[in-house]
């Protein structure tokens, strides 16, 4: 089935629902499916559909849901970026995907147009796009697909080096949107979603999820995240569900509670699904605390796609915070040691996929891909455990393990001790090379203002062996994060190993 068919069904059934909106302005479902509908006719007519690629920068804004439906109505291929990408980004990205057309608005129109390949129509949002969205529509039907088709490429974030597209089919998608109402948010056409995080990313897939059921669709007006006017958005609109990366949890926690508000301020707010990037289950407890049990986190890479653990609003207790949860219904989720047999429980290996969620492949490499499938599993190269009864804990990326005098030392474990320290606001804790030790463990601390960090260490050997322990503490002001609020260990690397942080 074509992933479009899930906006045209919402369209029949519920035609004058709102759909989005956004400034002021609110689409109806037969208004979002007209414009999708014309999008995909102007598509085939450029010779950019079917199975052509449609690269979308822009802000969250209504032209890119419109943009991505249509594309997947003419059978194209979507390919969200993030707004924040530089010239040299995006034009890796437009090149290497051979894009047909590029979807933007008028704040990225100059980065857009320098990006563009010679052969990438250009269009932008509330300029010449508007045109091509008010034409008449002949032909309200999605192009007919095979569901091994590919309808989005989501590039990985690229923090080693040069990012790689995870093709993502129409049956992986159909798979992922039904398994999200299954699993993270149940809706219906008398639920409000707020779009909050970036469309390119996993609010895009809950987005989705939320046309699929003629959800009211908000997108604040500002672009930047607003804590205060995000918590008065929920309020005064009944938002009763978002997706949200742990960053922006933390953001409105701290601002409910410096303004004294409370989850009694939002009655009508009733799930919350955030992944992305880890948080601590320090600074979760202070968000249940603060919203109360609304929160529902997913665990999936950009290859299979926000899907493959789920902790529910149920299991976000003391005990279970901090881990993953347990694997999603229709997903296969084992831990394996490096020959591939599964690992006994609670004995750490790496976390690999199997099921209907898992992407083809990597677009134009193939050794890329046997590297990453192997025998119908997705390697994640996340490392971590699995208890007897199914909770997943994740350790580490392999690539961020630290080997220190022989000892393995997983930096998510050393983390989540630190942050229970009072005076540690954040901490991310890194390798650094050595002589003697292979490896020195570094903690690189965020503390609280005006905190006392220097008993860290006397702390920390309360819960862990000597090995695990941080011979240097570095103090920052902040934490390096890409787009999508993960700390780029990297960086910190090259920054200590540079002499700029000491």
């Amino acid at each position: 089935m074509n992933i479009a068919a899930f906006l045209r069904l919402s369209a029949q059934c519920f035609p004058h629902r709102p759909a989005l909106t956004w400034r002021g302005t609110t689409l109806d479902y037969r208004a979002f499916d007209e414009r999708t509908a014309a999008f995909a006719e102007w598509l085939h007519e450029i010779g950019a559909a079917p199975q052509q690629r449609v690269v979308l920068y822009l802000d969250n804004r209504p032209e890119l849901m419109i943009a991505m439906f249509g594309a997947f109505r003419a059978g194209a291929t979507v390919v969200p970026c993030n707004s924040r990408l530089t010239v040299d980004e995006l034009s890796f990205l437009v090149q290497d995907c051979e894009a047909r057309v590029l979807i933007t608005d008028a704040a990225h129109a100059d980065v857009a147009r320098a990006s563009a390949a010679p052969y990438t129509i250009v269009k932008v949002a509330g300029e010449d796009l508007d045109d091509v969205l008010a034409r008449p529509v002949v032909n309200f039907e999605p192009t007919e697909v095979h569901p091994d088709d590919t309808a989005w490429i989501f590039y990985t974030s690229g923090t080693t080096g040069r990012p790689k597209g995870a093709e993502l089919s129409h049956a992986v998608l159909n798979f992922v949107t039904v398994s999200w109402l299954a699993d993270l948010t149940p809706m219906d056409e008398t639920d409000v979603t707020l779009h909050a995080a970036p469309l390119s990313h996993g609010a895009g897939f809950h987005a989705i999820a939320a046309t699929a059921r003629a959800v009211h669709q908000i997108i604040p007006d500002a672009v930047s995240f607003d804590p205060p006017a995000i918590l008065q958005l929920i309020a005064e609109q009944g938002v009763t569900n978002t997706w949200l990366v742990p960053t922006q949890i933390v953001m409105l926690t701290d601002t409910a509670t410096a303004n004294g508000a409370a989850g009694a301020a939002l009655p009508s707010l009733q799930y919350v699904v955030y992944g992305g990037a880890p948080i601590t289950p320090v600074a979760m407890q202070r968000a249940l605390d603060t919203f109360g049990h609304v929160f529902v986190q997913l665990y999936g890479q950009g290859e299979t796609p926000m899907t493959a653990t789920v902790m529910r609003r149920q299991d976000h207790t003391p005990d279970m915070l901090g881990s993953a949860g347990r694997p999603r219904p229709g997903i296969e989720v084992r831990i394996v040691d490096p020959e591939g047999n599964t690992c006994a429980p609670d004995v750490p290996g790496e976390l690999v996929v199997a099921g209907p969620s898992v992407m083809t492949g990597y677009w134009k490499r193939p050794e890329a891909t046997a590297e990453t499938i192997k025998n119908g599993w997705l390697h994640t190269g996340d490392l971590g455990r699995m208890t007897a009864d199914g909770v997943v804990w994740l350790l580490d990326r392999a690539k961020d393990m630290i080997i220190s005098g022989g000892s393995n030392v997983y930096a998510v474990e050393v983390e989540h001790v630190l942050t229970q320290h009072p005076g540690v606001k954040e901490v991310a804790v890194i390798g650094i090379p050595d002589d003697l030790w292979g490896e020195l463990v570094v903690a690189v601390v965020v503390p609280e203002d005006g905190a006392d960090t220097s008993d860290l260490t006397t702390f920390a050997r309360e819960t862990l062996a000597g090995y695990k322990i941080p011979r240097r503490y570095i103090t920052t002001q902040s934490l390096p994060r890409n787009a999508y609020g993960k700390v780029l260990k990297r960086e910190l690397r090259r920054a200590v190993a540079d002499g700029e942080l000491a």
